[in-house]
């Protein structure tokens, strides 16, 4: 059963993002998904109230207090993390993570606020692997130029960049993801997502 863990110790970056429309594809895919919200403004846990049932089932996984392995019969986790994680509870995040996907904009104040953390989790590599996913990026600009150079220098894969676009707004607010709707609808997006897809699936 792996775990997925989003994480960016910089706030705003699009971990909720991530971490719901990951979920909302794996149950797409008749996976027994749990999400998890460690985050004390709880976007994702908010996100699942709104999610008809109509959809393909996401349950909730209890977070509070210490991390434990979840329920049998779950078959993946995706779990949401809060800004500034670090210390103790990244360390009680990595203990049980498989994969660890880092957001990160292609902007330099957000890549000198990452950089650190970056750095964190490379040396503290255990079994999880780590990649990135570059949000809200315009590929034709010098931004993503610099932040593809960057990620290129730490030896860590880039799974994609995904584009700044209403869909994923207009989506959360339904409590849907790209793979709950027709997808001409979201074609464009659904093509940036599917080298992150398969890297989980590896």
């Amino acid at each position: 059963m792996p775990v997925i863990v989003i994480a960016n110790p910089k706030g705003g970056v699009g971990k909720s993002t991530i971490a719901t429309n990951l979920a909302g594809c794996l149950a797409r895919q008749g996976h027994k998904v749990m999400l998890g919200d460690a985050d004390a403004q709880q976007s994702s846990r908010s996100w699942l109230s709104l999610r008809p049932g109509s959809l393909p089932p996401i349950l909730a996984w209890e977070v509070d207090g210490q991390l434990a392995r979840p329920p049998k019969g779950t078959t993946h986790v995706v779990l949401d993390t809060p800004a500034g994680l670090d210390g103790e509870r990244l360390d009680q995040v990595l203990r049980i993570a498989d994969k660890v996907i880092v957001p990160l904009q292609a902007s330099m104040f957000d890549i000198l606020a990452t950089q650190a953390f970056l750095q964190r989790l490379q040396s503290r590599r255990g079994r999880h692997a780590t990649a990135i996913v570059g949000m809200r990026v315009n590929t034709r600009t010098k931004a993503a130029e610099q932040l593809a150079h960057y990620v290129g220098q730490l030896g860590l894969p880039v799974l994609g960049y995904l584009r700044d676009t209403q869909n994923y707004v207009q989506l959360a607010a339904m409590g849907a993801t790209l793979w709950d709707v027709a997808p001409s609808k979201v074609e464009r997006d659904m093509e940036q997502w599917q080298e992150l897809v398969g890297w989980v699936g590896r």
